[in-house]
């Protein structure tokens, strides 16, 4: 893996970032990341591949603020994730990620608009500007006839294309997707795909995803291998 060379500061920093677990066995922990460093420049797309196990899922949740490491570093534009409380990591998750993940998590008595404007009533009331974004992005990914509808009338790939707009709502520096084409068809994966990449230079937000999809990998523009927990070339 090359990292990119850059005067600015990173968006994203890891430092020789661990992460462990309680085992069966009481002197010992599973260690699930071993010392994983990168850095990460606004603006760019990343797929992080590799076995099952290897730790790719743990490592979006380190980056997300779902989970914090064990031992190491690790900032975000700036600021050292591991020193912030609970309500101030809330709402950087709010304010500054979007997530997208294998299942789309809609809510099922909520339609489409009310689904995409969920997250802008977690620390405020949302505004007609917000419903404004949400209309034009569910537009832009092909839902603007879907606005009432509810997840069930959906298909697959228009719950997803819901839940990436929905993580896109209120203009995060970082999306995170976790197996986002995992539930859906090759053609429809494949569309998804080139969708998220289309989105990344129209938002300017920096894209980071996981995945076991060699297509999906191949969208982007820089890929990162994890074996046994740590990055190799």
């Amino acid at each position: 893996m090359n990292t990119p060379i850059s005067l600015s500061t990173p968006l994203l920093k890891l430092e020789k970032v661990t992460r462990e677990f309680p085992s069966a066995q009481k002197d010992e922990s599973l260690q699930v990341l071993r010392g994983v460093s990168m850095q990460v420049e606004s603006g760019e797309t990343i797929a992080v591949i590799g076995p099952s196990g290897c730790g790719k899922s743990t490592l979006l949740n380190l980056i997300g603020t779902l989970d914090l490491p064990t031992s190491g570093a690790l900032t975000f534009d700036g600021r050292d994730i591991t020193q912030l409380n609970d309500t101030e990591l809330a709402a950087l998750r709010n304010s500054e990620m979007g997530f997208i993940f294998q299942s789309h998590h809609l809510l099922p008595q909520c339609t489409v608009l009310e689904n995409v404007l969920i997250p802008t009533i977690a620390h405020r009331t949302a505004t007609g500007k917000d419903e404004d974004r949400a209309r034009r992005l569910l537009e832009r990914v092909g839902l603007g006839e879907r606005l009432t509808h509810r997840p069930g009338k959906l298909s697959g790939g228009e719950r997803q294309r819901t839940a990436v707009v929905r993580a896109l709502i209120n203009k995060p520096k970082l999306l995170l997707a976790d197996e986002p084409t995992g539930a859906l068809d090759e053609s429809t994966a494949g569309k998804l795909g080139e969708l998220l990449v289309e989105l990344n230079e129209e938002e300017k937000v920096t894209l980071i995803t996981v995945t076991h999809s060699v297509s999906l990998a191949s969208c982007m523009k820089r890929t990162v291998r994890l074996a046994e927990g740590k990055i190799v070339e």
